[in-house]
This record gives structure tokens, sequence and C-alpha cells, in this order.
């Protein structure tokens, strides 16, 4: 694991601008208030019956895109996020400032676009019935399915539309590989400015749960949630939420120079895979990771808690053996897959800036009541692979 703590030649990196839209509503005020409150989480379990879904809360794009031939070429997830996106921005106050967001690297966690399915499914239904599928395949294929439609699946349209919609012309990266490409994206982001590569970037990701074909996806393999709604340390599969979450990380000597300050300091960022056929292998992970950010007295755990079982249980019982206080991201939000860590990070962020941790959810058999908090390990467990951390505290 890289080290981070202790390591004087490391620059520190300061949280300035927190974007983030969900269940809960937009922005880190609104997500403050419904946390501090205590609120319930926002759950659909008609819309997509039998699935359990949090649904988006109703957002005016406008006020992020505003051109409404842009809107049109996104898919919902790329919207979500270049909404999000803005929304750090705004926060950080470097909105259309050009002369920063041209230097401005942007890192993206992204899954790989949403399919037509209505054409999937007529396509899938017709196979059902044929007698040459394979000759019925390439016709439908090249016949029924848009050229856009596979553009619209490339990973990195998400980045390619926040830079032209806001202006970040700095670099870009995206990664792929749900959870754990939200964990990398931070961590690229947070190496590069502690090391005096960048000053400043833009990390973040964005997830539609409101899709068939994901849910159906999910469902084959096993992971979604049916039914009534549980917390996500006894579900017994994963309510997805829709979501976009975005940070602007920057070097303090950048902020300090623009009058920016800090809402939070990252301090590190690990991530790793467990070899998840060995048993305990994942539980031992966890705690490694722990045991990385230094989890200690005086510190409290976000979880990114998918509710897939077999990682979640995992996941469970190295934090329970730790003695911390804990919250998980799903409890509040659903999960968000790419964009999950992302939001734990965000939630941290909240907490430690306002020195007190929010309300542990109802029915939940790990979150507890906790006290004041100035240090949150964010954790990450993958729901079929990955596994990560990363350390926020107050500035």
């Amino acid at each position: 694991m890289p080290e981070t703590k202790g390591d004087r030649s490391r620059r520190d990196v300061w949280i300035t601008g927190i974007g983030l839209v969900s269940s809960l509503g937009e922005g880190p005020d609104a997500h403050w208030q419904a946390l501090a409150s205590g609120a319930a989480p926002v759950i659909d379990t008609t819309s997509f019956a039998p699935y359990v879904v949090h649904p988006l809360v109703k957002v005016n794009f406008d006020s992020q895109i505003p051109k409404k031939g842009d809107q049109r070429q996104m898919e919902p997830w790329q919207r979500i996020g270049t909404y999000a996106a803005g929304l750090a921005l705004e926060s950080a106050g470097i909105a259309k400032n050009t002369e920063i967001l041209s230097k401005t690297d942007m890192i993206v966690a992204a899954g790989g676009g949403e399919r037509d399915f209505a054409v999937d499914a007529a396509i899938l239904n017709d196979l059902a019935t044929s007698n040459d599928a394979g000759r019925l395949l390439n016709e439908r294929l090249l016949s029924d399915l848009r050229p856009t439609l596979s553009l619209a699946q490339l990973s990195n349209l998400l980045a390619g539309n926040i830079s032209i919609v806001h202006g970040v012309t700095g670099s870009s990266r995206t990664f792929m590989g749900e959870e754990s490409a939200g964990v990398d994206a931070t961590r690229v982001a947070f190496s590069r400015i502690a090391a005096g590569q960048s000053e400043i970037a833009l990390v973040g990701g964005a997830y539609n749960a409101e899709r068939e074909d994901t849910l159906l996806l999910n469902d084959l393999d096993g992971f979604c949630l049916k039914g009534d709604y549980r917390p996500v340390f006894e579900a017994p599969g994963i309510a997805s939420g829709s979501m976009g979450a975005f940070l602007v990380l920057e070097s303090p000597e950048h902020a300090q120079a623009r009058g920016a300050t800090p809402i939070a300091r990252l301090s590190g960022v690990w991530s790793e895979r467990a070899k998840r056929a060995v048993a305990g292998a994942i539980a031992a992970q966890v705690a490694a990771l722990l045991s990385a950010a230094g989890a200690g007295a005086g510190t409290a755990i976000i979880s990114g808690a998918t509710g897939a079982q077999e990682a979640t249980a995992a996941e469970a019982e190295a934090l329970k053996a730790c003695g911390l206080p804990v919250r998980a991201v799903a409890n509040r939000l659903g999960h968000g897959f790419e964009a999950q860590f992302i939001a734990g990070l965000a939630l941290a962020a909240l907490a430690v800036s306002h020195g007190t941790l929010f309300p542990p959810a109802a029915g939940d058999p790990l979150e507890q009541p906790g006290d004041g908090v100035a240090r949150i390990v964010v954790t990450q467990v993958g729901h079929w692979r990955g596994e990560g951390a990363g350390l926020v505290e107050k500035a």
C-alpha cells in the first residue's frame, strides 16, 4: 500500500469543492441538513418492482447544462454527472473561471454507458423464437441500433461533456471498473497533487439506478435487493441509487493563492484487491486498510458497503472488530457503484467540517450513536471485486 501518513515530502491535499446530487437532494447544504436531521432514505419499491432503488431528486438540469442540445445528446448518467460536476465547481468558487479551469485536471470514474432497452428487449424476444439466431442477431444489430448508440456507450463521454459544458480543459483521465474505478480515480488525483504534479483536480463519477438494463444485469448475478427495503448491513442485496458525486481537490498553495478555504483535508487513499476465493480475505483486507489509514480512537468509519451479501458480510465483520462508529452511504443514498466511494468522501468531508457524525440509520445493526469527529476513514468493498479506503480529516 502507498505510504501517505508521515511522509513530509508530500503536500497536503484539500477538498475545496463538493458537488453531490442524489435521492436526498442537491448540493452539500441540502445533504447535510438531511443527514443531520436523520431524514429517512428516499425509496422507490414500485417503479421497478420487485427491485428497490433510490431515485434521483427532481433536478433542473438547465441550471448547470444550459444548452438543450447538450442535454439531448447525453444519456441520463452523463447529465447527472455533468450536473454534479458543475455543483462542485461552484462550491469551489471556480465555475466559469477560464484561467483556473484551463489548468484543472479531471479524473472521472465511469461505467460503459446506457443501452436502448426497448431495442434490446425486442431482439431478445425475437431470438427466443428464431431458428437462425446468428443471422437474426446480425440483421437486427445492423438495422435497429443507432450509430450513436455505440458512441454513447463510450465511458469517456462524461469527461468530454464536462469539458464542453463547464470548460474544464486540463488533462483528462477516465477509469472503468465499478467501485474500484471511484477509488482509483481519487487515488490518482490525490497522489498527483500530493507529489506536486498537479495543483487542482476535479474527480468524480455518476450512476443512473433507474434503468431496467442494469437492474436485470445485476439480478442475473443475484445482487439486487427485492421486495421491501432493508438497511445495508442486514439487506440480502443491493438497493442501487441514482447519484452524481464530484470533488475539487487542491493543493493548499493553489487554494490560498486564490483565497479559497478548505472544507476538509484528504490525507490518503489506498486501493487494493483481495483474493476473494480465499476464506477471510475480504475482512483481512479491510482490516489492513483501516490500519494503513490509522483508524483508532477518535476516528469514525463511513462505509461504502454495497449490500451484496458476501462482500458486505465480510466488511461488516472487519468493521465490528475495529469497534469504531460506523455510518453507511447506502443507508442514505443507495449504492452508486462508480460514484459510491466519492460520495462517501463527500459525506465524510461534510461531517468533519461540522465536527460531528450524523445520526445512525434506524434498524441497521452496525450503526450506533457517535460523538464529535475530526477524522473519518471511508471504506469501499466492491460488490464482486476490489477494496479501498480514504482518510478525510478536519483541515
